[in-house]
């Protein structure tokens, strides 16, 4: 007997929400997983981070005000019970990527990171937003000091601004994560470790040990502990 001819045929819904969430994650980079046991949005920090200034063509970025509405809807959406975040990103935009990772933090349903090739720069706090964050032993994050491109004026008042800036960046870190601002900063200031630049380069490994990450793990950690952490707050199965 030929089974393929007595499948069922897609139903004209479920071609269209095909349709659908295929256009979401290529526009996007998002996805509401609802084959689990519970649904959890899945939201990608790929590439450069684009805040006021668009990047030049060519260059992978993830959209600040793309995100914005996904993380308003995670907090709203009754049906959404958990939040997944996967980043790989060199950084970008500092105010964009930090006010992306209060939101993330501002969020109360379950909500995990999971470190992928990259977190660096403005991609820490990013890593730390969450409510438990996950790294692959193969991953990095590069600790370094808030840098400016473009036009700057020479005078102490711009001094300051690179000084506060920096100071809200270590102090969101060091609220979000087991390091101290301390310890960051001294990780921050590190010569003799990047060639062109002072900093720290921390592999998965590195980064649990310093306290920055969590834990080691891939995406089935992340998930599990999600499914786990919405359970025992009494969501039941989806």
């Amino acid at each position: 007997m030929n089974h393929t001819q007595n499948a069922p045929s897609p139903t004209p819904e479920a071609i269209e929400q095909e349709r659908l969430e295929k256009e979401k994650i290529e526009d996007l980079g998002a996805l509401s997983c609802t084959r689990g046991p519970h649904i959890i949005h899945c939201l990608t920090v790929i590439g450069q981070i684009e805040g006021h200034v668009e990047a030049p063509q060519g260059q992978k970025t993830t959209k600040y005000e793309h995100v914005i509405p996904q993380l308003v809807a995670v907090q709203e959406d009754p049906r959404i019970e958990g939040l997944l975040v996967l980043l790989n990103t060199v950084g970008g935009d500092v105010e964009a990527g930090l006010a992306l990772a209060e939101l993330i933090a501002s969020i109360r349903k379950p909500s995990a990171t999971l470190v992928l090739g990259g977190g660096h720069s403005i991609g820490i706090p990013l890593a730390v937003s969450a409510q438990r964050s996950f790294i692959v032993p193969t991953a990095t994050m590069t600790v370094h000091p808030v840098r400016h491109s473009g036009m700057i004026l020479g005078v102490p008042q711009t001094m300051r601004w690179f000084e506060q800036m920096q100071e809200r960046i270590t102090g969101f870190v060091a609220g979000h994560s087991g390091m101290s601002e301390k310890r960051f900063t001294e990780l921050m200031l590190h010569t003799g470790e990047l060639v062109l630049d002072m900093g720290t380069v921390l592999d998965g490994r590195h980064a649990v040990k310093e306290k920055l990450i969590d834990q080691l793990g891939g995406i089935s950690d992340a998930l599990s502990w999600l499914y786990s952490e919405i359970e025992s707050r009494g969501g039941g199965p989806a």
